[in-house]
């Protein structure tokens, strides 16, 4: 999977997918066999973390990534009760600050996401950030330290 993600990195044509609105800004394009019927959000974790991520969740959906951020492809709404570390971005609607992402990794099934939670404690995990389930501006159970 790894070896798959990186090649794709590397060595695939630049797909250009077309901006949506100005300030470098696109919506991430799904392959059209994949069922989407959740809706669609992304979170975007620096670029750095990218493949430590992928080779420990147990499940990948869609993946997109630039020379900044890796894009994982989630339910709409999984942002609700939960307090993303700071190096993370939240895009609703998978409408990404972003010029060129690539998608780098499609699932096997055919849903394109990847399951919130423990992507959100992976993350939690490599930023060092601890987990907090309350939305940000809320006092937090668990003070990071």
């Amino acid at each position: 999977m790894l070896r798959n993600a990186l090649s794709q990195l590397r060595g695939a044509r630049r797909s250009r997918v077309p901006e949506q609105g100005g300030g470098g800004r696109v919506t991430l394009a799904l392959p059209p066999a994949l069922s989407a019927s959740l809706g669609c959000d992304a979170v975007g974790v620096p670029a750095r973390y990218g493949f430590r991520l992928m080779s420990h969740l147990p499940r990948a959906g869609c993946v997109f990534a630039d020379a900044d951020r890796w894009w994982w492809i989630v339910p709409a709404g999984s942002d609700l009760d939960l307090d993303w570390p700071e190096q993370v971005a939240y895009a609703p609607g998978a409408f990404v600050p972003s010029v060129r992402p690539r998608l780098i990794h499609t699932p096997d099934s055919r849903t394109p996401y990847t399951p919130p939670i423990p992507l959100f404690l992976m993350v939690c995990q490599v930023t060092g950030v601890t987990p907090s389930w309350a939305p940000a501006g809320q006092q937090r159970a668990v003070p990071a330290t």
